[in-house]
């Protein structure tokens, strides 16, 4: 999951340090080596995990020959970065939402995506609505991909406060160029049915337009009380939503998919148990992050230390594995920390 209970008790902590006007610590990863990541490893080839450091919730954007990395707060930022050329090695950048949303309290920032619209770059982030007091969406924009963004709104983007709240923001272009949101209502937060949602964008992604559609649900044992999450790709002549379920601080979190028609849906759960299993290596993957570079599709995605479940340091690192596709089944070999051949870019 994003951050759940654990990253907001240590978010409140860190955080709220910075939001009451004293030096907070600085970003883990900037007290480390020049890449706190990949290991030892022979030209071309790369070893997990990239980025050593806490980094829940990755999500990336590439803009010319850089990728930007996003991340739930840590550090003393509310959205980290990170900055790369080749996916492999990693350079941190500061604070990518100096300030949340008026409508917000600091603290709680999760769970970032990025998406280029026109001239600008916008922002979904989920923070702690005031006036709801749950998790909702906000939107931000930003002349530059690594910021500063800025949320000039009175209110939050997406919040179904009823539901238990908004989480888990993730913008789609489809191949026509139609812009498309899929989040999660935060109904394991009290008591309510979970669902993956999408919901057309307007062109300039700031506006929500038709009816928000309930495209999944966690129906099946594994995914315990919940699914989040969502993210969607295009592969072939069809659709296919990638998940995550279970418990995040625990070995039980895991990645699932979905093929869908469209869209917004339908959709059918295709996962009987996760994409990725907990192993001695590589603990609860999860909030997975697809990424198509070179003809060839990433798999971006946090996990723990098995030794070091629900930590603070190095808390959940970040981890990335080839896709392979048979027809249209998502294919993803177990986290693995030896060599192996790093992307073409």
């Amino acid at each position: 999951m994003r951050a759940r209970q654990y990253a907001a008790a240590l978010g409140a902590a860190v955080l709220g340090l910075a939001g009451c006007g004293s030096s907070a610590a600085p970003h883990p990863a900037s007290r480390a080596s020049s890449h706190p990541g990949t290991g030892a490893a022979a030209a071309g080839t790369y070893v997990n995990p990239v980025w050593n450091q806490d980094f829940p919730d990755p999500s990336a954007l590439r803009v010319g020959d850089t990728f930007h990395a996003y991340a739930t707060q840590g550090g003393g930022s509310n959205v980290q970065t990170l900055t790369s050329k080749d996916l492999v090695h990693w350079q941190p950048g500061p604070d990518a939402l100096p300030t949340v949303g008026a409508w917000a309290s600091s603290g709680y920032t999760w769970a970032p995506e990025v998406v280029a619209v026109g001239t600008q770059y916008v922002m979904y982030y989920v923070a702690r609505a005031n006036d709801a007091g749950k998790q909702c969406i906000g939107r931000a924009t930003s002349t530059k991909p690594g910021g500063p963004f800025r949320d000039s709104s009175t209110a939050p983007f997406v919040c179904q406060a009823a539901l238990g709240g908004s989480i888990d923001a993730n913008p789609f272009r489809a191949a026509d160029g139609s812009l498309y949101l899929y989040w999660k209502n935060d109904g394991n937060c009290c008591g309510q049915p979970v669902h993956l949602w999408g919901q057309r964008l307007s062109s300039d992604g700031a506006h929500l337009t038709g009816r928000a559609v309930a495209l999944m649900t966690n129906a099946k044992p594994w995914q315990g009380n919940l699914v989040e999450a969502p993210e969607m790709i295009a592969h072939g002549s069809s659709y296919v939503l990638f998940y995550s379920a279970n418990d995040y601080a625990s070995a039980n979190y895991g990645i699932g998919y979905a093929s869908c028609s469209a869209p917004l849906g339908p959709c059918t759960d295709r996962s009987a148990a996760s994409l990725i299993a907990s192993n001695d290596v590589a603990a609860g993957p999860g909030h997975c992050f697809p990424l198509t570079v070179g003809g060839a599709t990433v798999l971006l995605y946090h996990a723990w230390p098995p030794d070091a479940i629900g930590s603070q340091t190095p808390g959940r690192q970040m981890w990335m594995e080839p896709i392979t596709w048979r027809g249209d089944v998502p294919v993803v070999h177990a986290s693995q920390a030896s060599p192996q051949p790093a992307p073409k870019i």
